[in-house]
């Protein structure tokens, strides 16, 4: 029994039919991968930036017609991150920029976008010497609140892992911002303080 095995398996390997389609497959095989992979990649971007836009959209509206109610960093996040329910680690990778425009001296917000934040060892000495439970988080971006009629300008960037952050889209976006592996991508909104 076992030599009757043995001969099918040398007649396998012997065997040269089918040989010539089976590099072109493997080839081309890879190659629809990376496609459908980079479908994949741009379908996760886009519902996560439009959720982003959203969560955006429904905090401002709130902001702007909460009178009297001053919201911080933190609370806004919150307020996003609640709306945006399929951003991963939202309240850790949400950055936020809030600062008052002029309309009667117009100037252009900064259009580079600075989506982290420096922690700084405060003390010098920080909890475990390398700077822990002493750290000082300082925020590289503005947060103004504003007041009654004064036109705003909140700006969101949300970092996250791309699906294949080494292969095709995912490399590129992981590779277009930062050099950490992470992607970003980013949401303005403006509105103007209702009056109370």
């Amino acid at each position: 029994m076992t030599r009757v095995h043995t001969a099918y398996l040398r007649r396998f390997a012997r065997n040269e039919d089918g040989a010539v389609q089976t590099v072109p497959y493997v080839l081309w095989i890879l190659i629809f991968i990376v496609f459908i992979l980079g479908g994949v990649e741009m379908g996760m971007y886009t519902a996560r930036q439009t959720m982003l836009e959203h969560g955006l959209d429904k905090t401002i509206r709130r902001v702007r017609l909460g009178t009297g109610t001053i919201y911080d960093r933190e609370t806004l996040k919150e307020m996003i991150c609640d709306n945006s329910v399929i951003l991963p680690y939202c309240e850790d990778e949400l950055y936020l920029e809030m600062v008052k425009l002029d309309i009667r001296d117009w100037q252009l917000p900064p259009q580079n976008v600075k989506c982290y934040d420096d922690t700084v060892d405060a003390t010098g000495s920080g909890s475990d010497g390398y700077g822990g439970s002493d750290d000082e988080v300082q925020p590289q971006v503005a947060f103004e609140y504003g007041r009654e009629n004064e036109l705003m300008m909140l700006r969101a960037c949300f970092r996250f892992e791309p699906i294949t952050p080494t292969l095709g889209l995912g490399k590129y976006l992981a590779s277009y911002y930062e050099d950490d592996g992470h992607a970003r991508m980013n949401a303005v909104g403006a509105f103007v303080h209702e009056p109370l």
